[in-house]
Parts: C-alpha cells; structure tokens; sequence
C-alpha cells in the first residue's frame, strides 16, 4: 500500500503557502501520495480556536518581531517571496477555497493553489476579487466560465464544509494540518517529523 498523507489547507495563511511549498518535496522523497484537503480556516478558528483573533488585536511585540523573522527565514530558504501583512488581512478566501475542488476535480489542484498562494502572498493580490480568482484559475488551466459556475453550486460548497468539519473532529485548530494516518502534524516547520512518520509508515 503507498504511503499517503493527508494536507488541510487554506491559502489565506502565510504559513501554509512555506508548507505546501515544502510538502510536496517530502511526498517525493517518500514515494507519498499527498490528498488534498482545501478548507476554510476561519471556521475552525470560530470552532475551536479564536484566541487567535485576541493575538491579532493584541500581538505580542516580542513574539510578533520574532515570528515575522522567522517567516522571511522560512521564505529565503524556501525560495519564496512574502508580504506580511499584505494589504487585506486577513482576506475572505472562501471563493477561492472552493474553487480548490474545481481544480482538484479536474487534476490541476498543485497548479492551482500555487497560483493562489503566489498571488496573495507573493503578489500582494486580493484573493476575494473575481479577476483575481480569474487569473489563477487561468494560469492552472482552467476555463474560466467552468470556474466561476463550479464555486458557487452546493458540492463546491458541501465540501469545504465537510473538510473544515472533518479536520476540527481530527483535533485540528489550524492551517496547515497534516495527517500521516492518525498522526497528526501542524505548521510548516514540522516537516522532518513528517517525513520521518512517513519513512515509517
């Protein structure tokens, strides 16, 4: 049986954009299957985690200087640009969450999300904009009319639901989560541990 793992995610968070950059080297390395799960991460803070909310409006200066080092750490190592903040933060990423399965159904979720995260944190782009979410579904290949009318039907929309559900009922509080069969994993740098559950899986 092959190794598989399962990726929660939502591109509205910066952390996220490093992990999925950084996961699908490790799904090489391991001969890992990566499912993708797009959620919607507001709804699992809502459920289960707002003191995140209470850390935006009361960061901790200390902590905050430190983390965004260690983000543009993360980025420079990665290869990758990001803005943070960008101009809209958080931003509204439902339209594009659904629009993940439009993309997964017709294999072009990798190309997809890339082209996501890389207009938000990269380009500094509103990810809420129709001729944002436009320009990235062209750029992973999909036909724009198709898009825009998968996102808005119910199955688009059951689905996230189901993820975001199913992620919270996994005990997950966040964006990325990852599962390798009931270990969980949360956050880009746990990326050895990842790896190594793999390896021994």
């Amino acid at each position: 049986m092959a190794r598989q793992l399962d990726f929660y995610f939502d591109c509205s968070s910066p952390w996220t954009y490093l992990a999925f950059h950084a996961i699908q080297a490790v799904a090489r390395e391991t001969a890992a299957e990566i499912v993708w799960k797009p959620i919607l991460v507001g709804g699992v803070f809502n459920a289960v985690n707002q003191t995140v909310y209470e850390n935006r409006a009361k960061p901790n200066p200390l902590k905050q200087a430190y983390s965004l080092k260690d983000m543009q750490d993360w980025a420079r190592l990665y290869g990758l640009a990001i803005k943070f903040p960008p101009s809209i933060f958080p931003v509204n990423s439902v339209k594009c969450m659904r629009g993940a399965f439009v993309a997964l159904d017709e294999g072009k979720l990798a190309p997809y999300a890339t082209a996501a995260f890389e207009a938000y944190w990269g380009g500094d782009r509103d990810l809420s904009r129709e001729e944002v979410l436009a320009d990235i579904a062209q750029r992973a290949g999909i036909e724009r009319q198709r898009f825009f009318a998968g996102i808005e039907t119910e199955s688009c929309k059951a689905r996230l639901r189901a993820n975001t559900d199913e992620l919270i009922a996994r005990g997950g509080f966040g964006s990325p989560t990852i599962f390798v069969g009931n270990d969980m994993f949360f956050g880009n740098d746990r990326m050895p541990l990842v790896k190594a559950a793999l390896e021994a899986a």
